[in-house]
């Protein structure tokens, strides 16, 4: 029948456009999280992407049944259902070993944070822009990273930065992801990095391990320090080592 037919094309469009919105909301929300936040890694979002393209996948599969199930190879339809129904339970099996296994993953990004172009758009717009105020700002929080070393909090997010030097977290982000042209998450990991060179270059540390360097200095995972030291030194914590 031709509206069983143009149902399942409907549906597959509303699904194709729900995919997209998916895809383009986690990539907002990766933005935002790099702009405010410090954890030594986004695995709470890289695996809602590993989890969208499993979704997709499961979606290419059912759009592969529709398509025989409207043709003279029926049998095969069936089959792809039976795989369907497979793959949904390793889908759910899958979510639920992330959320028993690491719940962490399901931390929330708060919804009322604006990307900085939002805000820099609004600040022009205000024409509130005012270079000597953030020189002092900056000169203020350069100071509190090298004497508090806050960096050393694996889970710091600039709304901790924020209240503790006493600037509107609106000022610290502009500062932070426009003016110095970094992600607070990556102006962080600079501080990081830099104080795992020093420790990499004491002599009276040299039996220290690389795993007791990146928790002292705030990571809390080898993957993520490897990359950020790599991206920093283009060289890894071992051959650093080496070199000096």
């Amino acid at each position: 029948m031709i509206e069983i037919q143009f149902n399942h094309i409907f549906i597959h469009v509303q699904i194709v456009f729900y995919i997209i919105l998916v895809i383009i909301t986690l990539k907002k929300a990766k933005k935002i999280y790099l702009e405010n936040y410090a954890g030594a890694s986004i695995k709470s979002l890289n695996w809602l992407f590993q989890f969208t393209l499993a979704l997709t996948f499961f979606y290419f599969i059912a759009f592969l049944k529709n398509i025989f199930k409207f043709s003279i190879y029926t049998n095969i339809s069936e089959w792809l259902m039976i795989g369907l129904f497979i793959f949904e339970l390793f889908i759910i099996s899958w979510y639920l070993f992330k959320a028993l296994n690491n719940p962490n993953l399901f931390r929330a990004i708060d919804s009322k944070l604006k990307l900085v172009n939002e805000i820099v758009s609004e600040e022009k717009q205000n024409d509130q822009f005012d270079q000597n105020e953030y020189a002092k700002v900056l000169s203020k929080l350069k100071a509190y990273m090298v004497i508090d070393e806050p960096f050393l909090n694996p889970s710091l997010t600039i709304q901790d930065i924020s209240k503790e030097i006493e600037i509107p977290v609106r000022e610290l982000s502009l500062l932070i992801n426009h003016k110095l042209n970094q992600h607070f998450y990556d102006f962080i990991n600079t501080y990081r990095i830099e104080k795992a060179k020093n420790i990499l270059k004491d002599p009276s540390k040299s039996k220290v391990t690389i795993l007791e360097i990146l928790y002292e200095v705030g990571f809390n995972s080898k993957s993520s320090f490897n990359t950020a030291f790599k991206k920093h030194t283009n060289t890894t914590p071992t051959e650093y080592r080496k070199i000096i």
